[in-house]
């Protein structure tokens, strides 16, 4: 099984990277209209982040999840950082404040440290199939958050896109078994629950900061490393991984955390409106299950689908109610 999951993730990679060229190659052609090539830029990101929890389940087979953050994290501040310097915009580094190094500093803490460390441990509980989904209620977590911090008004819509989602992640996390609140891994939930509120609060509180998006992910990324180093100086042990960990680790600092992002970014300054490539991520949660079938080994189950179903309603719902919010 485990030389099946290398060779699949190996041809998997070799598909990205073959995306990746054909993206490059037809980017800069003058006669491919700027939305075409934001389509592009979409489908490439989200065919890389369907990969991403599949390649967290078969690397914490290789390596404990402060290892694997660490690794991964690394990969993230080197890619960025070449990014940087690839677009010029090593300069904005030297001028932002001591208050913008405070906020990356604060940022960094949250996401990458505290986020995937908590969301790498609940995958290492429970399967890929059940983590994934869990962690996508950040975007009902986010409505939430908005309404304690920043004071945002609730409607009826609201509350009931929230129990809709809730209603999903109970199917999930009980296998269906709602009635007697039987859990897979209480534990496992909880963080997978925990990682969709730290990042929702990132969220909160990076979309006010107006700052370049690459320098702002090089320096959260760099904080975030030094953060997992201490860590793992005072509490744990550094380990060398072998072949298969150090792969997935790289790959998951490159599709989870590098270049995807920025690709993704690309994608929604060439679109002509956000709402025309960011519907392609509703995508990801159902594509991530095809992959974690045939790479991971599970079998998907029924409430897995129909909980998605769930907690996907309740985001369209609620984004339903985010649009009309003056009619509601």
């Amino acid at each position: 099984m485990r030389r099946e999951n290398l060779e699949t993730v190996q041809r998997l990679r070799f598909y990205c990277i073959i995306l990746l060229d054909l993206y490059g190659s037809k980017i800069n052609q003058p006669a491919m209209e700027k939305q075409k090539q934001a389509y592009a830029c979409a489908f490439i990101t989200v065919l890389l982040w369907a990969t991403v929890a599949s390649a967290f389940k078969i690397s914490l087979r290789y390596l404990d999840f402060l290892n694997l953050l660490l690794y991964s994290s690394a990969t993230s501040a080197v890619v960025l950082f070449l990014i940087l310097q690839v677009q010029n915009k090593l300069g904005l580094l030297r001028e932002y404040s001591r208050k913008d190094y405070m906020r990356s500093a604060l940022l960094g803490f949250l996401s990458p440290f505290i986020y995937y460390v908590v969301l790498f441990k609940a995958y290492s509980l429970l399967p890929a199939q059940e983590a994934q989904p869990l962690n996508q209620t950040w975007v009902i977590m986010i409505s939430i958050l908005s309404i304690i911090l920043l004071k945002q008004k609730i409607g009826f819509t609201n509350i009931f896109a929230t129990f809709t989602s809730f209603i999903g992640v109970l199917i999930i996390s009980t296998h269906g078994d709602i009635s007697n609140l039987r859990f897979s891994d209480l534990t496992g939930v909880s963080l997978a629950l925990g990682s969709a509120v730290i990042w929702s609060l990132f969220w909160v509180y990076n979309i006010k900061d107006e700052r370049d998006e690459a320098a702002k992910l090089f320096l959260n990324f760099t904080f975030g490393f030094a953060y997992i180093l201490i860590t793992m100086i005072i509490f744990s042990k550094i380990i060398i991984p072998d072949t298969i960990g150090v792969l997935g680790a790289v790959y998951i600092g490159l599709f989870e955390m590098g270049v995807t992002f920025v690709i993704w970014l690309k994608a929604l300054k060439l679109s002509r409106t956000t709402t025309q490539v960011s519907n392609f991520i509703y995508l990801i949660p159902f594509l991530s299950l095809i992959v974690i079938y045939f790479t991971v080994g599970e079998t998907i189950l029924s409430s897995t689908i129909i909980g998605l179903i769930f907690i996907f309603a309740g985001i369209l719902i609620q984004q339903y109610a985010e649009k009309h919010r003056n009619i509601i």
